[in-house]
């Protein structure tokens, strides 16, 4: 059986960016992530979200502030000046913002 999940917990890096294209509305952000084991480092992982409630869009307006994702890796393919590129994104099924004090629990989305 085959699996693709994956879960995030950390701060938006960035401003999100919001674009249309053909009809589909996506917000990208970055969300850093640290780690202490096995060694000290920070990762900056790219994040996209499909339709995105106008809600979810007002959250998502503070770099620094937390957010849990969870949802799938997907690789990306395009073309840009004859050369073909590719990157690995997160695609979001799901966020929660959590708030300083209290307990996580509600995932938008």
């Amino acid at each position: 059986m085959d699996f693709n999940l994956v879960v995030v917990a950390g701060r938006l890096a960035a401003v999100p960016e919001l674009r249309t294209v053909a009809d589909v509305t996506a917000v990208r952000f970055l969300v850093t992530v640290r780690a202490e084991h096995p060694t000290s480092r920070v990762d900056v992982l790219p994040v996209t979200l499909s339709n995105p409630t106008p809600d979810v869009v007002d959250r998502l307006g503070r770099p620094g502030d937390r957010v849990w994702v969870a949802g799938r890796v997907q690789r990306r393919f395009w073309t840009d000046v004859g050369e073909r590129r590719n990157r690995l994104d997160i695609v979001a099924h799901q966020l929660e913002f959590p708030l300083p004090g209290r307990p996580t629990g509600r995932w938008l989305v």
